[in-house]
């Protein structure tokens, strides 16, 4: 029975410290918005606030945000994006990068599309030619099969007459 009183009244002494759940804390912030939490209280350079925290015990259920802790601060407003100008591929973009990427998952070549292009598509030619400022580039399969690009002075495919 002794024990029993011993506990209860050991209980009872413990049960307020238990309990404390708040601590009344600084919320400190800078010029350049960094923000720390002390109990010591701010620099002369940071901006002070003071919050109470809440520590829920374990198991229990988290609470909506408290309003000590809600940042009421304006949000600036909204930076508008500007572009300032479009990739030159140097043709006139006359391929849209749509077009561009199906030409090169298709294997073509359509008018239009940059001797760069051409390269990392069918790589390196086998013969090139020139006649009357054309740039021509000859390409053979393993088949046997013969394909010719021809360039125009800008270096951009030239399409059919």
């Amino acid at each position: 029975m002794r024990n029993i009183a011993l506990c209860v009244a050991l209980g009872a002494l413990l049960h307020p410290v238990l309990n404390v759940q708040a601590k009344s804390i600084q919320r400190c912030e800078d010029a350049q918005g960094q923000v720390t939490f002390t109990h010591q209280g701010c620099t002369t350079e940071q901006h002070g606030q003071q919050v109470e925290a809440y520590n829920r015990p374990p198991g229990s259920v988290l609470p909506a945000i408290l309003p000590s802790l809600r940042n009421d601060r304006p949000k600036p407003p909204a930076k508008e994006i500007v572009v300032v100008g479009q990739r030159d591929d140097g043709c006139g973009n006359s391929l849209s990068p749509e077009r561009r990427r199906s030409a090169i998952i298709n294997q073509r070549t359509p008018p239009g599309m940059t001797l760069r292009d051409v390269e990392s598509l069918l790589g390196r030619p086998d013969r090139v030619s020139q006649r009357n400022g054309e740039l021509r580039y000859h390409y053979t399969s393993k088949e046997g099969r013969t394909h010719q690009v021809s360039f125009d002075q800008h270096g951009c495919v030239k399409g059919k007459r």
